[in-house]
């Protein structure tokens, strides 16, 4: 890839992380769950509200990029680590996001439902966004991707495993510290799980042609 292009390749990537950022944020604030992959997060904001919902979805993005180390140890290649500034600015998009909609009450279940779905949509376009610069892959998906490698198994098969994962550790994270009562992970948990990539795929299907067009411009 020239220069140029390259250039261009990752402020779609910053566009996609902003837009997934926001995506989150939509869902954090309808207070009905999130995404698997930012389940365990979301769990531990409620513990700790003093450290904000992107601070934790940074530090979550973090072990996750640990885990790829340890996972692929000397084919971990280094450019990787270009994750880490991407998990932070995927942090702070998400407080940012969170700040901007803290200014609208969503005291009505039908709100809540409404914010939820249209999380997932901005979620699903800003992922798309990130998977059409095909620069950097974010933390989950290269964790995912490490383990699909190493356990030579379906990269899908393993991203529906992870992501049930996130969900039982979050629960159990949530039963441990809240007596006994599942906090953080409810039907916006379920509704993420099962439309993010439909949305992506919506996406998709249609933004790759004509971004790609002007990428290679």
């Amino acid at each position: 890839m020239k220069g140029y292009e390259i250039i261009k390749r990752y402020i779609l990537l910053t566009a996609g992380l902003f837009f997934a950022g926001l995506g989150v944020a939509f869902t954090k604030h309808a207070e009905l769950g999130v995404s698997p992959i930012s389940s365990v997060a979301n769990v531990m904001n409620y513990k700790f509200p003093s450290v904000s919902m992107g601070t934790w979805l940074i530090i979550w993005n973090c072990c996750l990029i640990v885990g790829q180390m340890i996972v692929l140890g000397r084919k971990f290649k280094l450019i990787q680590l270009l994750q880490i500034p991407l998990s932070f600015l995927f942090g702070w998009f998400t407080d940012f996001g969170m700040w901007i909609l803290s200014f609208i009450p969503t005291d009505i279940y039908p709100i809540r439902i409404i914010f939820v779905f249209t999380g997932v949509a901005i979620l699903g376009f800003g992922i798309s966004l990130a998977v059409i610069a095909n620069v950097i892959m974010n933390s989950g998906e290269a964790f995912v991707k490490a383990l699909s490698d190493t356990l030579h198994k379906e990269f899908g098969n393993v991203k529906i495993a992870f992501d049930i994962f996130c969900v039982v550790f979050s629960i159990i994270l949530s039963l441990i510290f809240f007596d006994f009562k599942i906090v953080g992970a409810r039907e916006g948990t379920v509704i993420s799980a099962l439309c993010t990539g439909i949305a992506v795929k919506f996406f998709n299907k249609r933004l790759r042609k004509p971004i790609e067009k002007i990428l290679l411009q």
